[in-house]
């Protein structure tokens, strides 16, 4: 039991809460720019390099053939406009994160730069030191 319980408390600690919401996020985002860079940056990139689609870029390294059987077998093919869209994607969002990144931190360097407020000493010694104002006297 004493296993079971670790895990729980390891579960619902916030940190473990936090990163499931940033997963599920994340792969939100993900979608987002991936529509983001096949539905509107690689088609005007297309245009301007000839009216190609990058989705369709390959190399054929065993075309289509059909067996004994009379059945096609796939070509083989290196896909390299879909890594190249794939690159983009990633770019994209290393860059947005980034942009976040450095957005936090400037706001922690902010709050770190603002001067605290100095703490009032204790009842005890502002008692000893109105004492000794008046043993001056």
């Amino acid at each position: 039991m004493g296993m079971l319980k670790e895990f729980k408390e390891f579960a619902v600690k916030g940190n473990v809460i936090d990163l499931a919401v940033g997963v599920i996020i994340g792969g939100a985002f993900g979608k987002i720019v991936a529509s983001f860079v096949n539905d509107i940056v690689m088609p005007p990139i297309g245009l301007l390099v000839g009216g190609m689609d990058f989705k369709k870029l390959n190399l054929v390294l065993k075309p289509e053939e059909l067996d004994a059987a009379g059945e096609t077998i796939a070509a083989v093919t290196l896909n390299y406009g879909a890594f190249i869209q794939n690159v983009v994607d990633f770019a994209i969002v290393a860059f947005v994160i980034f942009l976040a990144i450095k957005g936090i931190n400037s706001m922690k360097r902010k709050e770190e730069e603002a001067p605290a407020a100095p703490v009032a000493p204790p009842k005890s010694e502002v008692l000893l030191e109105e004492i000794r104002d008046l043993l001056k006297k």
